[in-house]
Order: structure tokens, then C-alpha cells, then sequence
């Protein structure tokens, strides 16, 4: 089985070339093209996926519904139908006018280990997701305030990305 290939951007998420994810990971200076979700049910409650043992950052902390990169050539929105599809069994509808998921503002999110342009979208699911074992060890949907306490209780539970996620989409006024 051949290695991923990634999608580097410039800071703007202009295409800048390829790399395998081995190179990418250790190389904060490559900028990865990336995609996550944030999928909420009819109440307002927010899906969160605890990461697998198996995965190579942070394993077993709760993060964002979905996440992952964009291959080579593909478009954010392509990269997050697939992505959720892969992840949780979820299949995203067409364009946010169309029902699908509202693209939200991108920003980077870096530490020492990588360095990501993320475009985050936004969905109200009605539905059950079913997790890929191998990508999620488990996933609920967590009421909004619940999340703020754990958040300043046990902040070391959560990715460093979902951190900073979940104060962009509420905290940032």
C-alpha cells in the first residue's frame, strides 16, 4: 500500500504541491491542505469523535466530528463529502444552498509537528453516524455547555486543533 500523498497550500490555501504524509508530519514549514466538520444534531448538540488508539496524534483525546486531508486535486468541499463518508458513515448533500454543509472561515492551526490550512464546515444532521473503528474509538453528540466545562476541567482530553476550533465557532463573538 503506497503512502498518502497531501495537498500542501500556501497561507492563503493557494495549491503550493504534493508530499507524502511521512514528510508532512515532522515539517511544520509544509503547509497541509485539510478539511474538518462539525456536526451538530436538530438540538443544537455538537457530534465529537474520540480518536483512535491506533492513530498517530493524539490518540484516544476527543476532537472535531470529522477531519481529514485533501488529496491532491481535490476541492475542500469533495475532501469533506469523502472524509465523512469514511469516518462516520455520514453522506453530506450538495451545496450549503442545497442543504449541505456551510463552509466557515479557514485558518491555520500549526504546532511542532505540523502545520495545517483547515477549512471547517458546518451541518445539522437528523441521522445516527456509525464510526469507522479504526478512525473513532467512540463518538457522541455533546450538549454546547457540557463541552465548555470539560473543556475547562480536563482540557488535556480534547486535540490542541479542537481547542482552538471550538472557540472560533463560539467563543469569538
Amino acid at each position: 500500500m503506497s503512502e498518502e500523498l497531501l495537498q500542501l497550500v500556501d497561507r492563503l490555501g493557494n495549491p503550493a504541491g504534493t508530499a507524502p504524509r511521512s514528510v508532512c508530519h515532522g515539517n511544520p514549514g509544509l503547509i497541509q491542505a485539510t478539511v474538518h466538520l462539525h456536526l451538530f444534531d436538530p438540538a443544537g448538540r455538537l457530534y465529537l469523535q474520540k480518536r483512535a488508539a491506533g492513530k498517530d496524534r493524539f490518540p484516544g483525546r476527543w476532537d472535531t466530528s470529522v477531519g481529514g486531508h485533501v488529496a491532491p486535486g481535490e476541492t475542500p468541499e469533495q475532501a469533506i463529502r469523502r472524509e465523512a463518508r469514511e469516518e462516520l458513515e455520514v453522506h453530506l448533500p450538495g451545496p450549503a444552498a442545497d442543504g449541505g454543509p456551510e463552509r466557515l472561515e479557514p485558518h491555520v492551526y500549526s504546532d511542532e509537528v505540523e502545520t495545517e490550512y483547515v477549512v471547517p464546515f458546518r451541518w445539522v444532521f437528523s441521522g445516527s453516524p456509525r464510526p469507522d473503528a479504526e478512525e473513532v474509538e467512540e463518538g457522541r453528540f455533546f450538549e454546547i455547555d457540557e463541552i465548555r466545562r470539560r473543556l475547562r476541567e480536563q482540557p488535556d482530553q480534547f486535540t490542541p486543533h479542537f481547542r482552538m476550533a471550538f472557540g472560533r465557532l463560539f467563543d469569538s463573538g
